[in-house]
């Protein structure tokens, strides 16, 4: 059974680590090499769960057995502030398909609604089709929102979903 939690600096290495290996499972035809880098996902993922929580803002881990198996992060929209944002949501490619990742949003909408977001929104790379039906299936719907951004040694094109809170 899945756990959801909020992150704590003891997370940062197994967070680190999902981080790069779902990166490499979904986009190894659009990243460089460089961008899998386990130990600087890691290295990233300590500074920014050593620092003190600012509110609305939120990184949960979800367990299975007492093992970290993915995370989300929430806050507030970097576009609009009346809007919340999910930020990120990644579980480990080897549990894709088990429900972690439906924990995972579940807990990050919840944080959302309780810091008084009545909508929220989030990106997801054009063409990750796995990412936009687990969207889609969470009633995220995509708003024709999409902006191109350098990231990683490449330049994508990112989609806008939404979603009541």
């Amino acid at each position: 059974m899945t756990t959801v939690r909020p992150a704590t600096l003891a997370d940062a290495d197994a967070i680190g680590r999902i981080h790069a290996e779902t990166w490499r499972a979904a986009y190894a035809s659009v990243f460089p090499e460089a961008a899998f880098d386990v130990e600087e996902r890691r290295r990233w993922w300590r500074e920014w769960l050593a620092r003190e929580p600012q509110p609305p803002h939120a990184v949960f881990a979800a367990e299975v057995d007492g093992a970290v198996v993915g995370f989300a992060g929430v806050g507030r929209s970097r576009d609009d502030a009346e809007v919340g944002e999910l930020y990120t949501l990644y579980v480990a490619p080897e549990r894709w398909g088990t429900g972690a990742g439906r924990a995972l949003i579940e807990s990050a909408e919840a944080s959302l609604r309780d810091h008084g977001f009545r909508e929220a929104m989030l990106w997801v790379l054009e063409g990750n089709e796995r990412a936009a039906r687990f969207y889609r299936a969470a009633g995220w719907t995509h708003d024709g929102g999409r902006k191109v951004e350098a990231m990683a040694g490449a330049e994508v094109v990112e989609v806008r979903y939404r979603k009541p809170l």
